[in-house]
Protein backbone atom coordinates (compact mmCIF):
# COMPACT_ATOMS: atom_id res chain seq x y z
CA UNK A 1 0.00 0.00 0.00
CA UNK A 2 2.55 2.80 -1.38
CA UNK A 3 2.15 6.11 -0.60
CA UNK A 4 -1.14 5.84 1.44
CA UNK A 5 -0.93 6.72 4.82
CA UNK A 6 -3.43 5.02 7.66
CA UNK A 7 -4.81 7.73 10.33
CA UNK A 8 -6.18 6.66 13.70
CA UNK A 9 -7.28 8.65 15.85
CA UNK A 10 -7.03 6.96 19.71
CA UNK A 11 -8.42 8.04 22.79
CA UNK A 12 -7.34 5.94 25.78
CA UNK A 13 -6.56 2.58 23.82
CA UNK A 14 -6.19 -0.63 25.57
CA UNK A 15 -3.63 -3.64 23.95
CA UNK A 16 -5.64 -3.89 20.91
CA UNK A 17 -4.48 -0.87 19.17
CA UNK A 18 -0.98 -2.53 19.37
CA UNK A 19 -2.52 -5.45 17.34
CA UNK A 20 -3.95 -3.41 14.90
CA UNK A 21 -0.71 -1.46 13.94
CA UNK A 22 1.06 -4.80 13.90
CA UNK A 23 -1.56 -6.02 11.46
CA UNK A 24 -1.46 -3.26 9.12
CA UNK A 25 2.02 -3.27 8.68
CA UNK A 26 2.03 -7.01 8.10
CA UNK A 27 -0.33 -6.03 4.83
CA UNK A 28 2.24 -3.19 3.31
CA UNK A 29 1.38 -0.01 4.84
CA UNK A 30 4.55 1.81 6.11
CA UNK A 31 3.34 4.90 7.15
CA UNK A 32 0.60 5.08 9.93
CA UNK A 33 -0.35 8.39 11.66
CA UNK A 34 -2.12 7.75 15.25
CA UNK A 35 -3.70 10.56 17.04
CA UNK A 36 -3.29 10.72 20.79
CA UNK A 37 -6.86 12.82 21.73
CA UNK A 38 -5.84 13.72 24.99
CA UNK A 39 -5.63 10.05 26.30
CA UNK A 40 -4.83 9.41 30.65
CA UNK A 41 -1.34 8.95 31.48
CA UNK A 42 -2.29 4.93 32.44
CA UNK A 43 -3.14 4.61 28.36
CA UNK A 44 -0.63 6.20 26.73
CA UNK A 45 2.03 2.87 26.99
CA UNK A 46 -0.54 1.51 24.39
CA UNK A 47 0.75 3.44 21.48
CA UNK A 48 3.06 1.64 19.51
CA UNK A 49 6.36 2.71 18.71
CA UNK A 50 7.39 1.39 15.46
CA UNK A 51 9.57 2.94 12.68
CA UNK A 52 6.59 3.43 10.73
CA UNK A 53 4.62 5.15 13.28
CA UNK A 54 4.10 8.99 13.25
CA UNK A 55 2.54 9.49 16.70
CA UNK A 56 0.64 13.49 16.94
CA UNK A 57 -0.59 14.53 20.43
CA UNK A 58 -3.84 16.26 21.48
CA UNK A 59 -3.06 17.37 25.04
CA UNK A 60 -6.60 17.65 25.03
CA UNK A 61 -9.91 15.83 23.59
CA UNK A 62 -10.87 17.73 20.81
CA UNK A 63 -13.05 15.04 19.25
CA UNK A 64 -12.47 12.29 16.55
CA UNK A 65 -13.34 14.91 13.77
CA UNK A 66 -10.90 16.73 15.31
CA UNK A 67 -8.18 14.07 15.40
CA UNK A 68 -8.97 13.02 11.70
CA UNK A 69 -8.27 16.65 10.50
CA UNK A 70 -4.66 16.94 12.24
CA UNK A 71 -4.19 13.98 10.63
CA UNK A 72 -5.14 15.06 7.10
CA UNK A 73 -3.43 18.67 7.45
CA UNK A 74 0.15 16.53 8.55
CA UNK A 75 -0.14 14.21 5.58
CA UNK A 76 -0.59 17.17 3.51
CA UNK A 77 2.37 19.05 4.83
CA UNK A 78 4.66 16.38 5.35
CA UNK A 79 3.90 13.62 2.02
CA UNK A 80 3.97 15.54 -0.98
CA UNK A 81 3.67 11.69 -2.83
CA UNK A 82 0.54 10.32 -0.83
CA UNK A 83 -2.13 9.58 -3.38
CA UNK A 84 -4.50 8.33 -0.85
CA UNK A 85 -5.72 8.32 3.29
CA UNK A 86 -7.77 5.59 4.58
CA UNK A 87 -9.29 6.41 8.37
CA UNK A 88 -9.98 3.54 10.62
CA UNK A 89 -10.58 2.78 14.08
CA UNK A 90 -7.99 1.37 16.98
CA UNK A 91 -10.23 -0.67 18.54
CA UNK A 92 -9.94 -3.91 16.43
CA UNK A 93 -13.38 -3.37 15.08
CA UNK A 94 -11.43 -2.90 11.37
CA UNK A 95 -9.55 -5.71 9.99
CA UNK A 96 -6.29 -5.66 8.29
CA UNK A 97 -7.49 -6.90 5.34
CA UNK A 98 -10.88 -4.87 4.84
CA UNK A 99 -7.97 -1.73 5.37
CA UNK A 100 -6.48 -3.15 2.81
CA UNK A 101 -9.99 -3.58 0.04
CA UNK A 102 -11.00 -0.25 1.05
CA UNK A 103 -7.33 1.00 -0.32
CA UNK A 104 -8.10 -0.86 -2.98
CA UNK A 105 -11.60 0.25 -4.12
CA UNK A 106 -10.25 3.62 -3.50
CA UNK A 107 -7.11 3.34 -5.88
CA UNK A 108 -9.17 1.51 -8.41
CA UNK A 109 -12.61 4.15 -8.80
CA UNK A 110 -10.95 7.34 -7.49
CA UNK A 111 -13.59 7.93 -5.32
CA UNK A 112 -14.56 8.23 -1.84
CA UNK A 113 -14.80 4.69 -0.25
CA UNK A 114 -16.49 3.42 2.91
CA UNK A 115 -16.02 0.26 4.41
CA UNK A 116 -19.71 -1.03 5.21
CA UNK A 117 -20.55 -3.16 7.75
CA UNK A 118 -24.14 -5.61 7.73
CA UNK A 119 -26.00 -4.74 11.02
CA UNK A 120 -28.56 -7.25 10.12
CA UNK A 121 -26.42 -9.67 12.09
CA UNK A 122 -27.25 -11.09 15.60
CA UNK A 123 -24.24 -9.93 17.11
CA UNK A 124 -24.55 -6.54 16.45
CA UNK A 125 -25.13 -4.18 19.93
CA UNK A 126 -28.96 -2.78 19.43
CA UNK A 127 -27.55 0.96 20.15
CA UNK A 128 -24.77 0.61 17.04
CA UNK A 129 -27.93 -0.85 14.92
CA UNK A 130 -30.50 1.69 16.20
CA UNK A 131 -28.25 4.56 15.86
CA UNK A 132 -26.70 3.63 12.52
CA UNK A 133 -30.51 2.95 10.75
CA UNK A 134 -31.64 6.22 12.46
CA UNK A 135 -28.60 8.10 10.74
CA UNK A 136 -29.09 6.40 7.41
CA UNK A 137 -33.06 6.75 7.21
CA UNK A 138 -32.52 10.63 7.52
CA UNK A 139 -29.55 10.97 5.35
CA UNK A 140 -31.60 8.81 2.56
CA UNK A 141 -34.46 11.27 3.48
CA UNK A 142 -32.96 14.61 3.55
CA UNK A 143 -29.97 14.30 0.96
CA UNK A 144 -31.40 11.29 -1.16
CA UNK A 145 -28.28 9.98 -0.78
CA UNK A 146 -28.37 5.65 0.29
CA UNK A 147 -25.54 5.18 2.98
CA UNK A 148 -25.54 1.81 4.35
CA UNK A 149 -23.22 2.28 7.40
CA UNK A 150 -23.07 6.09 8.19
CA UNK A 151 -21.33 5.69 11.34
CA UNK A 152 -18.47 3.46 9.51
CA UNK A 153 -14.65 4.78 11.19
CA UNK A 154 -12.85 2.89 7.95
CA UNK A 155 -12.93 5.21 5.13
CA UNK A 156 -10.49 5.77 2.20
CA UNK A 157 -10.01 9.60 1.08
CA UNK A 158 -8.52 10.13 -2.61
CA UNK A 159 -5.89 13.06 -2.24
CA UNK A 160 -8.24 15.43 -4.32
CA UNK A 161 -10.64 15.71 -1.15
CA UNK A 162 -7.84 16.21 1.08
CA UNK A 163 -8.61 19.96 1.13
CA UNK A 164 -12.10 19.92 1.33
CA UNK A 165 -12.62 17.42 4.11
CA UNK A 166 -10.24 19.52 5.90
CA UNK A 167 -13.24 22.69 5.43
CA UNK A 168 -15.51 20.62 6.91
CA UNK A 169 -17.55 21.36 10.17
CA UNK A 170 -17.45 19.32 13.08
CA UNK A 171 -14.99 18.11 15.56
CA UNK A 172 -16.34 15.30 16.92
CA UNK A 173 -19.01 12.33 15.94
CA UNK A 174 -20.71 14.46 13.48
CA UNK A 175 -17.67 15.42 11.66
CA UNK A 176 -18.16 11.61 10.23
CA UNK A 177 -21.58 12.65 8.95
CA UNK A 178 -21.26 16.08 7.87
CA UNK A 179 -18.74 14.70 5.79
CA UNK A 180 -21.68 12.37 3.73
CA UNK A 181 -23.65 15.75 3.73
CA UNK A 182 -20.73 17.21 1.87
CA UNK A 183 -20.17 14.87 -0.78
CA UNK A 184 -22.26 16.03 -3.66
CA UNK A 185 -21.31 19.74 -2.48
CA UNK A 186 -17.73 18.66 -3.10
CA UNK A 187 -18.55 17.34 -5.94
CA UNK A 188 -17.23 13.65 -4.85
CA UNK A 189 -18.59 10.12 -5.88
CA UNK A 190 -18.31 7.21 -3.58
CA UNK A 191 -18.49 4.10 -3.26
CA UNK A 192 -18.72 1.17 -0.91
CA UNK A 193 -16.76 -1.95 0.03
CA UNK A 194 -18.18 -5.18 2.20
CA UNK A 195 -16.36 -5.85 5.46
CA UNK A 196 -16.70 -7.80 8.24
CA UNK A 197 -18.36 -6.64 10.97
CA UNK A 198 -16.57 -7.44 14.45
CA UNK A 199 -17.95 -6.17 17.83
CA UNK A 200 -15.87 -6.79 20.56
CA UNK A 201 -17.00 -7.22 24.15
CA UNK A 202 -20.32 -5.92 22.94
CA UNK A 203 -18.69 -2.80 21.83
CA UNK A 204 -18.13 -1.20 25.28
CA UNK A 205 -14.88 -0.11 24.30
CA UNK A 206 -16.51 2.75 22.32
CA UNK A 207 -16.45 6.48 23.15
CA UNK A 208 -19.80 6.80 20.78
CA UNK A 209 -22.99 7.74 23.40
CA UNK A 210 -25.84 6.43 21.58
CA UNK A 211 -28.42 9.36 22.50
CA UNK A 212 -25.79 12.37 22.97
CA UNK A 213 -24.18 11.55 19.51
CA UNK A 214 -26.79 11.04 17.35
CA UNK A 215 -28.55 14.06 18.24
CA UNK A 216 -24.92 15.82 17.19
CA UNK A 217 -24.60 13.72 14.34
CA UNK A 218 -27.77 14.86 13.03
CA UNK A 219 -28.10 18.37 15.09
CA UNK A 220 -28.21 20.30 11.82
CA UNK A 221 -31.36 18.30 10.15
CA UNK A 222 -32.87 17.90 13.23
CA UNK A 223 -32.51 22.11 13.44
CA UNK A 224 -33.16 22.47 10.02
CA UNK A 225 -36.72 20.45 11.01
CA UNK A 226 -37.36 23.05 13.54
CA UNK A 227 -36.95 25.49 11.66
CA UNK A 228 -39.23 24.16 8.82
CA UNK A 229 -41.78 23.23 11.39
CA UNK A 230 -41.80 26.57 13.00
CA UNK A 231 -42.43 28.78 9.79
CA UNK A 232 -44.70 25.26 8.51
CA UNK A 233 -47.15 25.67 11.42
CA UNK A 234 -47.01 29.75 10.86
CA UNK A 235 -47.65 29.03 7.39
CA UNK A 236 -50.81 26.84 7.79
CA UNK A 237 -52.71 28.99 10.34
CA UNK A 238 -52.22 32.48 8.62
CA UNK A 239 -53.35 30.80 5.68
CA UNK A 240 -56.30 29.19 6.98
CA UNK A 241 -56.78 32.81 8.52
CA UNK A 242 -56.94 34.43 5.16
CA UNK A 243 -58.55 32.17 3.20
CA UNK A 244 -61.17 30.67 5.19
CA UNK A 245 -61.81 33.80 7.75
CA UNK A 246 -60.85 36.57 5.73
CA UNK A 247 -62.05 35.64 2.57
CA UNK A 248 -58.71 36.29 0.33
CA UNK A 249 -59.23 33.07 -1.64
CA UNK A 250 -55.88 30.53 -2.13
CA UNK A 251 -53.33 32.02 -3.81
CA UNK A 252 -53.48 35.47 -2.07
CA UNK A 253 -53.84 33.71 0.91
CA UNK A 254 -50.57 31.64 0.23
CA UNK A 255 -49.03 34.80 -0.67
CA UNK A 256 -50.04 36.53 2.29
CA UNK A 257 -49.08 33.75 4.69
CA UNK A 258 -45.41 32.56 3.37
CA UNK A 259 -44.14 36.60 3.39
CA UNK A 260 -44.61 35.89 7.08
CA UNK A 261 -43.16 32.66 7.79
CA UNK A 262 -40.50 33.15 5.13
CA UNK A 263 -38.83 35.81 7.07
CA UNK A 264 -39.27 33.04 10.66
CA UNK A 265 -37.51 30.81 8.36
CA UNK A 266 -35.19 32.89 6.90
CA UNK A 267 -34.05 34.67 10.40
CA UNK A 268 -33.88 30.73 11.99
CA UNK A 269 -31.81 29.13 9.17
CA UNK A 270 -29.14 31.94 9.12
CA UNK A 271 -28.49 32.18 12.88
CA UNK A 272 -29.57 28.59 14.31
CA UNK A 273 -29.27 26.01 11.61
CA UNK A 274 -26.34 27.31 8.84
CA UNK A 275 -24.55 29.82 11.16
CA UNK A 276 -24.27 31.78 7.59
CA UNK A 277 -21.76 34.55 7.81
CA UNK A 278 -22.56 35.82 4.29
CA UNK A 279 -24.18 39.63 4.18
CA UNK A 280 -28.15 39.70 5.13
CA UNK A 281 -28.81 41.36 1.47
CA UNK A 282 -26.97 38.60 -0.25
CA UNK A 283 -28.53 35.74 1.29
CA UNK A 284 -31.84 37.52 1.41
CA UNK A 285 -31.58 38.15 -2.23
CA UNK A 286 -31.08 34.29 -2.67
CA UNK A 287 -33.16 33.32 -0.55
CA UNK A 288 -36.35 34.64 -2.00
CA UNK A 289 -34.99 34.29 -5.21
CA UNK A 290 -36.23 30.48 -3.97
CA UNK A 291 -38.60 31.19 -1.90
CA UNK A 292 -40.91 32.93 -4.34
CA UNK A 293 -40.98 29.71 -7.20
CA UNK A 294 -41.61 28.02 -4.12
CA UNK A 295 -44.01 29.74 -3.19
CA UNK A 296 -45.62 29.85 -6.66
CA UNK A 297 -45.54 25.54 -6.80
CA UNK A 298 -46.44 25.78 -3.51
CA UNK A 299 -50.10 27.87 -4.96
CA UNK A 300 -50.48 26.53 -8.14
CA UNK A 301 -50.11 23.72 -7.21
CA UNK A 302 -52.96 23.40 -4.41
CA UNK A 303 -54.69 25.57 -6.87
CA UNK A 304 -54.76 22.91 -9.37
CA UNK A 305 -56.05 20.31 -6.84
CA UNK A 306 -58.39 22.30 -5.42
CA UNK A 307 -59.92 22.56 -9.08
CA UNK A 308 -59.46 19.25 -9.91
CA UNK A 309 -61.31 18.07 -6.22
CA UNK A 310 -63.53 21.01 -6.92
CA UNK A 311 -63.99 21.53 -3.05
CA UNK A 312 -64.83 24.73 -2.07
CA UNK A 313 -62.61 27.34 -0.17
CA UNK A 314 -63.52 26.88 3.08
CA UNK A 315 -63.16 23.45 2.91
CA UNK A 316 -60.69 21.71 5.39
CA UNK A 317 -59.56 19.57 2.67
CA UNK A 318 -57.84 22.66 1.14
CA UNK A 319 -55.12 22.91 4.10
CA UNK A 320 -54.90 19.17 3.96
CA UNK A 321 -53.76 19.39 0.72
CA UNK A 322 -50.95 22.46 0.97
CA UNK A 323 -49.80 20.45 4.10
CA UNK A 324 -49.08 17.41 1.31
CA UNK A 325 -47.61 19.90 -1.26
CA UNK A 326 -45.41 21.70 1.08
CA UNK A 327 -44.12 18.43 2.70
CA UNK A 328 -42.99 17.63 -0.82
CA UNK A 329 -40.74 20.35 -0.75
CA UNK A 330 -39.19 20.55 2.12
CA UNK A 331 -36.21 17.98 1.11
CA UNK A 332 -35.45 20.15 -2.22
CA UNK A 333 -35.33 23.34 0.06
CA UNK A 334 -33.21 22.18 2.19
CA UNK A 335 -30.39 20.81 -0.25
CA UNK A 336 -30.90 23.94 -2.38
CA UNK A 337 -30.51 26.24 1.25
CA UNK A 338 -27.05 24.28 2.81
CA UNK A 339 -25.54 23.93 -0.64
CA UNK A 340 -26.30 27.73 -2.32
CA UNK A 341 -28.32 30.08 0.09
CA UNK A 342 -26.63 29.58 3.79
CA UNK A 343 -22.99 27.96 2.50
CA UNK A 344 -19.72 27.99 4.76
CA UNK A 345 -17.34 29.49 3.11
Amino acid sequence: MKNISVIIPSLDPNEHLCQVVECIISQGFTDIILIDDGSKEENKKFFPQNQHVHLIVHEHNKGKGAAIKTGLKYVLENRPDSVGIVTCDGDGQHLAKDVVAVCKKMLDENKFTLGTRDFSMPDVPPKSRIGNRLSTAVLALCCGKVIHDTQTGLRAIPKHLYMPMLEIEGDRFEYETNVLLALRSMKAEHCEVKINTVYLNENKGTHFHPFKDTVRILSRILKYGASSSAAFITDIILFRIFNAFAGFGVIISTILARIASSIVNFILNKKIVFHSGEPIPKSLLKYYTLAIPVMLISAFGVKGLTSILNLDNTSIWITVLKIIVDTLLFIANYNIQKKWIFKSK
